[in-house]
């Protein structure tokens, strides 16, 4: 499993959103190839759509948590009340080891009345200022961790 973090990191230091870099570590083990991961997650990053919402990384751990535990039937209260309860747990580890599940507070921006949907450019400035590898490595270790311990 320490492969699989190594990868989403490796995969966001390539230019991947948190979110794909997540999803995609851990896409075969769900029949999924990289490149459907890749989309799956492509409209998380950024805070989900660059609006700077809730963490891409985090809705890569809710997604592959969906893929794990979530409900077929939509009529199976207790398979979605599961799934909630996982995602919820989820999130209170991610909150618990970064401070916040939400982008922008994490980056510690202010709130904008506007937001741009252009992508920043990858640079060595932009890793450097930004703790999105951090947070990637984090909800990849807290679904690794998951995996081994169910």
């Amino acid at each position: 499993m320490k492969d699989r973090v190594s990868r989403a990191v490796e995969l966001f230091k390539q230019g991947y959103n948190c979110s794909q870099a997540v999803v995609a570590a851990f896409a075969d083990i769900y029949g999924f190839t990289e490149e459907q991961a890749f989309r799956m997650g492509a409209s998380f990053g950024g805070g989900i759509g660059r609006m700077r919402e809730t963490c891409g990384a985090a809705c890569g751990l809710f997604l592959v948590a969906g893929l794990e535990t979530g409900a077929t039937d939509a009529k199976d209260k207790e398979g979605k009340a599961a799934n909630y309860a996982l995602v919820q747990q989820l999130a209170a580890e991610f909150k618990k080891q970064n401070g916040s599940i939400c982008c922008g507070e994490l980056l510690g921006l202010k709130p904008k009345a506007e937001v741009s949907s252009t992508p920043e450019e990858r640079t060595d400035a932009y890793y450097a200022k930004r703790p999105c590898a951090k947070m990637v490595e984090s909800a990849a270790q807290i679904w690794a961790d998951y995996l081994n311990n169910k």
